[in-house]
């Protein structure tokens, strides 16, 4: 009996490491949103002062009230976010759509030159953005983009990432059953709307995710597109607000957790699809 516990310790203290590793880590990560989230809450010179005070001595609730009426009082902050939100869904909805379609096809039809397709695809992925934004951004202002809805949203209509997931995690889906639809005589686009984008809920919430997050980060895009102030989004007006003459600590904390919100509640409602997603990953090795 002794010989078996004394056995068994090795094995417990490297899961003891392994966990407590692994809460430092999400305490580290943690950290930076528990300080923008007890800030916000605070006056300006509380947040400078030096220990830090993790719990307000008081609430400062006019935070909130500077963050959305903005320095000059135009209450702009909310036209910001209606923007942030339609520019991230818009571009969300149609990466799903795109990307499935186009990782559907390089996954399960047959053609020629397919590979090589699929290479190009990926071979977009090693170009940084901030390459080939010039050119874009001359491109948009060409077409007469610059200061519209559609200049934000065009240009991301499709990205490279996009594909790869869902050629990766469609590679996995069974065969046999698209064959045995086809034999019962269901089209090509009702088979991959009705089985193959019902069956694919993972990777399409984590797609959307990503994507969605990606875009409400989006900040030198707006920039060079949308000089109107109707136009911005929510990272252009945290760059402004911060950039005001008598913008506080406090209200800049404020911003930044309202800003932070949406995407929390994007993530807590489809994080269990999220989770079942990171498989995609690791799919198509077989």
């Amino acid at each position: 009996m002794s010989n078996t516990i004394a056995g068994s310790r090795p094995s417990i203290i490297p899961n003891v490491l392994v966990k407590a590793a692994l809460t430092l880590g999400a305490l580290l990560v943690l950290l930076p949103l528990l300080f923008m989230f007890t800030a916000a809450f605070m006056p300006a010179q509380e947040i400078i002062k030096m220990p830090y005070r993790w719990v307000p001595s008081r609430i400062q609730w006019s935070n909130f009230y500077k963050a959305i009426a903005g320095n000059d009082g135009n209450f702009v902050f909310i036209r910001n976010v209606g923007n942030s939100l339609f520019v991230s869904i818009t571009v969300s909805v149609f990466t799903v759509i795109l990307s499935s379609l186009t990782g559907y096809g390089l996954a399960k039809f047959r053609f020629k030159g397919r590979n090589i397709v699929f290479i190009a695809i990926m071979m977009t992925m090693m170009i940084p953005f901030e390459t080939i934004m010039v050119p874009l951004y001359m491109v948009v202002l060409n077409l007469g983009l610059q200061n519209t809805y559609r200049g934000l949203i065009v240009p991301f209509l499709m990205n490279a990432f996009g594909v790869f997931m869902m050629r990766q995690y469609l590679q996995t889906f069974p065969g046999d059953i698209l064959d045995a639809a086809r034999i019962d005589g269901s089209t090509e686009p009702g088979i991959f709307i009705k089985m193959v984008m019902v069956n694919s809920g993972p990777a399409l919430a984590s797609l959307a995710i990503l994507t969605f997050r990606q875009q409400w980060d989006n900040l030198m895009w707006p920039l060079m597109v949308a000089q109107e102030k109707r136009l911005k989004t929510i990272p252009t007006y945290i760059v402004s607000f911060a950039e005001e003459k008598f913008a506080d600590e406090g209200a800049m904390m404020a911003v930044a957790l309202l800003a932070s919100i949406p995407v929390i509640i994007l993530f807590i409602t489809l994080s269990k699809y999220f989770v079942g997603g990171s498989a995609v990953y690791t799919a198509g090795k077989e």
